[in-house]
């Protein structure tokens, strides 16, 4: 297939496209590169950059390379930023999503992959968080994603678009080629192994007296490989859908500090700080539903492999792309 990957220069996109260019699909990146990386670009993909706010640019794009599908990556996605300035992430994530929906109309691609998220259920009543789950958000974040799916329906019904959203957690681990390197860096595992090189004096923990076993929260880390299989499953799929990602287990935040400390060999200190306002205790997705229907299952269900990944990447490229 000819694949169209919006922000395939981010985390998520940069390996979801080196999966499909290792496949045998033909490849154009679509990024503005705000967030991304152009040597987190596959050479073997064509790349144009480009911003979604720019109707006519997106349009064009699309009605030159005319791809079956699109997998759509380019959102905004910190939750504290989101609750600072949710202009932008209304304007990103609803009003440029829109500009790539229209765009597909017009140039008559069918199909469309979106990587959505767990945030949009908010604290859940139970966990593992399935689908029947009621959505939630409690952030300007998880609200513009929730937003973007009911759009997406909407879509659907009205234009014939086929759509899977993909909602998960906290992507973690690295591919051989391509990691993770975020300017603010705010997930865990990447500001642990931080501390592990060296850049960092230690890492903090918000939060020792939750009801879990050690004290610190539960959250459910998945290989970022595993999450390109299921977005380049869901590009068969026929019927529009909507499928939680999840290892079906936890780690806590002490578990990996522990496993980096056990892959790296090195001290990591750690400074233990205040609850912060919002963090649930557990956090866990049900992958029950994409296991049935599509047929995923995560290769990845050990912590320690996607540290090991993580780890090997940071230390080939220990300032990230800059090197």
């Amino acid at each position: 297939m000819k694949i169209f990957v919006v922000g395939g220069a981010g985390y998520i996109g940069s390996v979801c496209a080196e999966l499909l260019v290792n496949e045998g699909h033909e490849v154009i990146i679509f990024d503005n590169l705000s967030e991304g990386h152009r040597a987190a670009v596959d050479s073997r993909a064509h790349f144009i950059e480009g911003e979604l706010s720019d109707r006519q640019q997106i349009q064009t794009a699309l009605s030159t390379h005319r791809p079956e599908a699109v997998m759509h990556f380019a959102a905004n996605a910190l939750v504290g930023e989101s609750m600072q300035n949710p202009s932008k992430y209304f304007r990103n994530n609803i009003c440029n999503g829109l500009n790539l929906l229209d765009a597909m109309v017009a140039a008559g691609v069918p199909r469309i992959v979106f990587s959505s998220t767990c945030a949009i259920f908010g604290p859940p009543d139970r966990v593992p968080i399935d689908e029947a789950a009621q959505p939630r958000p409690i952030n300007p974040y998880g609200e513009s994603k929730l937003a973007f799916e009911k759009i997406l329906r909407w879509y659907g019904e009205i234009h014939g678009m086929k759509f899977v959203c993909l909602r998960y957690f906290n992507a973690s681990g690295a591919s051989e080629n391509f990691g993770e390197d975020h300017q603010p860096e705010t997930h865990l595992i990447p500001n642990v192994l931080q501390v592990a090189l060296g850049e960092k004096p230690n890492v903090e923990i918000y939060g020792t007296d939750y009801d879990t076993p050690d004290g610190t929260c539960i959250r459910d880390y998945i290989h970022i490989l595993d999450l390109a299989d299921a977005h380049i499953l869901a590009l068969g799929e026929a019927a529009a859908g909507y499928y939680n990602l999840g290892t079906g287990g936890g780690s806590s935040v002490r578990e990996v500090i522990e496993s980096c400390r056990k892959i790296t060999g090195r001290k990591i200190e750690t400074v233990e700080k205040p609850r912060r306002p919002g963090d649930p205790p557990r956090l866990i997705a049900s992958s029950t539903k994409i296991q049935n229907e599509l047929g995923w299952q995560p290769r990845f269900q050990s912590l320690d492999a996607i540290i090991e990944s993580a780890w090997k990447w940071h230390q080939r490229f220990p300032n990230g792309y800059e090197d």
